[in-house]
């Protein structure tokens, strides 16, 4: 399994293949690390009017550097407003202004539900992760969710163990059920391959450069559904690879 080829790393197919599901002028509710790496490459190239919020309140954000926490001073410069964290999540999110949500998890399962809060079990965890943070409402309000996150066995698992995030719930209508007002996760983009949902499932879209449906498979918990046909995933441009290696994060703090 390897996804890196001399010209470029996995991380920096992974940032390059989700800044391409940006759409110029949507507002994204972004992280720090690949998610943010992402948006930002997105607005250099073909979204310059991509508008970033970030959790600590930062909107319109145009950090000159990479940020190395959400609250990192970088965010504020440049910014369309700083605003509280209740606006943030209440107008904003809650009010349906939010377009794109990027979340990453511990763990994911093939409907897009996401753990972030404990490995194995509740009471007596072999792991206590972070929680959720504003993950649970971004999944729920934001209109679509795209989800950056390295695939094993043990991080797509046929069940999770503790369901902290919603994806599409079991499957089917279940967030139409429920009420849920945004769309739910509407894609993912691992170190082998890119997914989309169809009927709250996880569906096989394409494939990285050198890395075989074997492989996929060998680093899923489950099955993989699969398009009728499975395309290649376009590797990074020399232009991405320029403004991520010497713009966006020159120090690879996280590439």
């Amino acid at each position: 399994m390897n996804a890196t080829s001399p010209e470029w790393t996995p991380s920096e197919l992974m940032v390059a293949a989700a800044a391409r599901q940006l759409v110029d002028g949507e507002v994204v509710f972004v992280g720090i690390g690949l998610p943010n790496l992402a948006c930002n490459l997105a607005r250099r190239l073909h979204a310059p009017n991509l508008v970033l919020i970030y959790e600590s309140g930062a909107v319109g954000a145009q950090p000159a550097r990479v940020p190395v926490s959400i609250g990192d001073p970088a965010l504020a410069a440049g910014a369309l407003a700083i605003a509280s964290m209740a606006e943030i999540f209440g107008p904003y999110l809650q009010g349906g202004r939010i377009d794109v949500g990027f979340l990453q998890g511990a763990q994911i399962d093939r409907h897009g539900n996401l753990n972030t809060t404990v490995i194995g079990d509740y009471a007596r965890p072999k792991v206590r992760l972070p929680g959720s943070g504003g993950a649970c409402e971004i999944a729920i309000h934001a209109r679509r969710v795209l989800i950056i996150a390295p695939q094993s066995r043990r991080s797509f698992p046929a069940s999770l163990d503790f369901r902290t995030s919603v994806g599409h719930l079991e499957g089917g209508d279940a967030r139409a059920r429920l009420g849920l007002p945004g769309a739910g996760p509407v894609g993912v983009i691992s170190q082998l391959a890119t997914y989309v949902f169809v009927d709250g499932d996880m569906e096989l879209a394409t494939l990285h450069p050198g890395v075989t449906l074997d492989e996929v498979r060998a680093h899923l918990g489950w099955e993989p559904r699969r398009a009728s046909s499975v395309g290649a995933t376009p590797p990074p441009s020399a232009e991405e690879l320029r403004l991520l290696r010497e713009e966006l994060d020159p120090q690879r703090l996280y590439l």
